[in-house]
């Protein structure tokens, strides 16, 4: 067994970068999602939560229709090396799927999170399928990496397809800040695999009521409060509540989001700074989009980033699309 692993940490991710961005989340009353996998407690919570509701873990369909979509890809990939880079690579298993097909073209893989413990996890899921020597784990703020085109361009793999997966991402990123970060990563030649969140049946803003429970639980209240939690908040400062909102206003858009409602003043300190919440304030935690294949399609599009295929689970909760420049 490899004693040590070299991981690469961005400066997106440096003390005095995730303290700035701390700081602007308490004042602008909505937490940078990044908050919630930092520490190797928050990510067993996620991984938990992940394999209780994700649709992908629970519904045979849903997995059914990724293995459809990486089986189908792995046919498409050019002869010859492939590097697979898993933006938001969370827990590794969609992207070692990936690697297993590909094996036969010396597969690369370069795990890229906001958290140093959900990369690690990532890189000894693929350990088993591919030589330490081929692994390249970064931690990286993708909202905040400006430079990582240029990061990925200089790693040493020499002709290689890019394969970039974005799976379980797409939700938890407002469309107009993230996909143009996608569309300069996106190289002519390269392809993109990335899922979406969807909401069932014909009817939009039922489809995604239905799928609130997935949401609304005891599992994603707990991994939401460990942050308020090590903050000093104390679970009966205030109540989690789940409701469903277009964002942004007017562009027929959805998503649930989670808002932490203050019953009594609280006091969070960071460092010299006080945030005092009083009661009724609320303190957005987390949102997560739904779209139906049409609105992937159509965001997708405006931003240069054309659908080439997609495949839909029988369920209708969740897609996978696949993007060739």
């Amino acid at each position: 067994m490899t004693a040590t692993v070299q991981v690469t940490i961005h400066s997106s991710q440096f003390p005095d970068a995730v303290r700035g961005d701390l700081l602007d989340s308490l004042r602008q009353g909505a937490i940078n999602h990044k908050f919630h996998y930092d520490s190797i407690k928050q990510a067993q919570k996620w991984l938990a939560l992940h394999d209780a509701y994700s649709p992908a873990r629970t519904r045979p369909e849903v997995a059914a229709a990724y293995h459809r979509a990486i089986e189908q890809t792995s046919r498409i990939v050019s002869p010859g090396t492939v590097h697979v880079i898993g933006l938001g690579c969370g827990g590794g298993a969609k992207d070692c799927a990936l690697l297993s097909r590909l094996q036969g073209s010396a597969p690369s893989y370069t795990p890229i999170d906001v958290s140093t413990a959900l990369v690690l996890t990532s890189w000894q899921a693929a350990r088993s399928i591919i030589p330490p020597e081929r692994c390249f784990p970064l931690v990286c703020d993708l909202a905040k990496a400006d430079d990582l085109p240029s990061i990925l361009d200089a790693q040493p793999i020499s002709r290689a397809t890019r394969l970039i997966t974005f799976f379980g991402m797409l939700p938890n990123f407002e469309p107009e800040k993230i996909l143009p970060r996608l569309a300069a990563l996106v190289r002519p030649g390269d392809l993109l695999l990335c899922s979406a969140n969807l909401a069932p049946g014909s009817n939009y803003q039922e489809g995604v009521a239905r799928v609130l429970p997935l949401y609304d639980n005891g599992l994603t209240r707990e991994w939401l409060l460990v942050f308020l939690s090590d903050l000093g908040v104390d679970s009966h400062d205030g109540t989690t509540t789940f409701r469903i909102e277009e964002h942004p206003p007017g562009s027929r858009l959805l998503r649930i989001a989670a808002l932490f409602q203050f019953v009594r003043r609280t006091d969070i300190r960071i460092d010299s700074h006080t945030f005092t919440f009083q009661p009724a304030d609320g303190l957005r935690l987390f949102f997560s989009y739904r779209h139906t294949p049409e609105l992937v399609e159509r965001l997708f599009a405006a931003h240069g980033l054309p659908v080439s295929a997609w495949w839909v689970s029988s369920c209708g909760e969740e897609g996978v699309f696949l993007v060739r420049r």
